[in-house]
């Protein structure tokens, strides 16, 4: 079976920089199956989501994830050579390899189910375009099993943890995925709530299910995104938005990924 590569980035939506950092990638792993996300410009946030989404569900064994979100707020000082925040491996329990740039929260959500974490001795700066000029080589080194480029181990606590009242996502039916872990929030279904996001607040309901709300209601429940931890038999789950026949999205007047969400009980 061929290698996986997901390509998770910034660059935006169809921009041709996926194919170019795709070109590169297939240099070295021509028979490879390549997929694109695309996030929002500098999210951090959703970088982080869904390099665990992805990285911590069952999918191929032969799998990479290469990410890169670099907003490259590190040091706000005028860059030489285009230096930004250096690049990264991670080791995922299931076997899974993760690569990419170590900026805000693309590695809080996986840093507790890293086998090994760890820097990457490449140049910091060299390109504009480093995840296509730079980062490719040091990623298939790695994939072929030579790690001579791997540096210090990285400190989990000098890795931010996931805040736990952001949007993490909106989906294309207008859900709001937040990082709120559904254990955490202690209510009977069917509880009245109410939502604030920015300057809106709107009444919803609590639920164990996003279906069990009649049509036009907003819902608060466990959504489709999570995984397992441990050894545990219940996965994972975060706290989705949800407006039966309906945007919640809109419903808030569009908010953006990262932007808090405060729940009033």
């Amino acid at each position: 079976m061929s290698m996986c590569i997901i390509v998770i980035a910034d660059y935006g939506t169809g921009d041709p920089a996926f194919t170019e950092v795709t070109q590169r990638l297939l240099l070295d792993f021509p028979d490879a199956r390549v997929q694109w996300l695309s996030v929002p410009p500098f999210s951090t946030l959703a970088t982080g989501f869904w390099i665990a989404q992805l990285g911590l569900n069952p999918g191929p064994s032969d799998r990479l994830i290469y990410h890169n979100c670099a907003p490259r707020q590190d040091d706000p000082e005028a860059r030489r050579d285009n230096e930004g925040e250096g690049l990264t491996y991670a080791l995922l329990a299931n076997g899974v390899k993760v690569v990419g740039v170590n900026a805000g929260y693309t590695l809080s959500f996986i840093k507790d189910h890293a086998q090994e974490l760890r820097s990457v001795n490449v140049s910091r700066g060299g390109s504009q375009f480093r995840s296509r000029d730079v980062f490719p080589p040091a990623a298939t080194a790695i994939v072929q099993g030579d790690f001579r480029l791997l540096g210090d181990l990285l400190q989990r606590e000098q890795i931010p943890d996931v805040p736990a009242d952001r949007i993490a996502w909106i989906d294309g039916y207008g859900n709001i995925k937040t990082t709120m872990v559904a254990p955490t929030v202690n209510l009977p279904p069917q509880t009245s709530i109410a939502i604030r996001i920015g300057n809106v607040v709107s009444d919803a309901v609590y639920s164990d299910g996003s279906f069990k709300v009649p049509e036009g209601t907003l819902a608060l429940a466990p959504g489709s995104s999570g995984w397992s931890v441990g050894d545990s038999t219940e996965p994972l789950r975060f706290l989705e938005l949800f407006l039966r026949g309906g945007s919640a999205w809109e419903r808030f007047g569009r908010p953006r990924v990262n932007q808090q969400v405060t729940l009033i009980a």
